[in-house]
């Protein structure tokens, strides 16, 4: 009696790590089976698997203003176009010389008609025309100020010594460039350090040892100038107040990220022999 003969062997099941779990279900190409090929226990697939926690965290941060601008109008209106040279220079001395005082750098230059000139914080620009049978002249003093304290101090001071010609306006709150970039990636940081905490605590919870991160993702952001429920009262500026200037201006930035970490088991200590 001739020996039946055996068919060739297929291997439906390969042992993976567990990042290629998606692997498993292939089946081997080929007539030749895999040496030391085996289906792996339960054991053997807790000791490949990779514990992950997922977690999420938000932010949400926020910058006030760190720039304010102040015009100051000087004009005046003559028939001689001298007497209205000499009025406006003169007030525009006084101002210029009240804001040396209170440290604010101006640029040097001679008395009289110049063209637009800028120092650090304080722009000055000139106008001379004619109207009708009289010489008019404006200037206008751009004052930028980092501290809003010394803002209105000077502001008070220039409004209590000059008359009603000159005319100062409402300071306009503002950031520099970048800042919204730099508190967009604030947020982003602490969203990051938020889902942190949130695994490491739920690790601590459940009696294991936080791992590395394996993926740090960032959901969603945004950014808004305000608050919402002064959306209505903004609409007459003329009528806030500095503060709520300055809380009109402030701009916010949220962040949302998911992050998962590879979660270990507490090694336990070996006692000395």
């Amino acid at each position: 009696m001739s020996l039946q003969r055996t068919p060739q062997s297929r291997v439906f099941v390969e042992l993976v790590p567990w990042a290629d779990r998606g692997r498993e279900n292939n089946a081997v190409s080929g007539g030749e089976a895999l040496p030391g090929l085996r289906r792996p226990g339960p054991s053997a697939q807790a000791q490949s698997a990779t514990r992950e926690v997922h977690v999420s965290g938000t932010a949400e941060v926020s910058a006030s203003p760190d720039r304010a601008q102040v015009a100051v109008l000087v004009s005046s209106t003559k028939e001689a176009a001298a007497e209205a040279k000499k009025s406006v220079c003169r007030r525009l001395d006084y101002i210029t010389q009240s804001l040396r005082q209170q440290g604010l750098q101006l640029a040097s230059g001679k008395r009289g008609l110049l063209p637009p000139h800028r120092a650090e914080n304080v722009t000055v620009t000139k106008d001379f025309r004619r109207v009708e049978n009289a010489y008019h002249m404006e200037a206008e003093v751009c004052i930028t100020f980092t501290e809003f304290g010394k803002m209105q101090n000077i502001c008070n001071f220039l409004v209590e010594k000059l008359d009603s010609s000159v005319v100062i306006s409402q300071p306009q709150f503002y950031h520099t460039p970048g800042s919204v970039e730099n508190l967009r990636r604030q947020a982003c940081l602490v969203a990051v350090e938020n889902a942190w905490r949130k695994a490491q605590e739920v690790c601590n919870l459940v009696g294991q040892t936080l791992g590395k991160p394996l993926l740090i993702k960032e959901e969603e952001t945004k950014e808004w100038e305000g608050q919402i429920d002064d959306l209505q009262s903004s609409r007459l500026s003329s009528s806030l107040t500095v503060q709520q200037k300055i809380k009109s201006a402030t701009i916010h930035a949220a962040s949302k990220v998911f992050i998962t970490f590879e979660v270990k088991g507490k090694e336990k200590k070996r006692k000395n022999l």
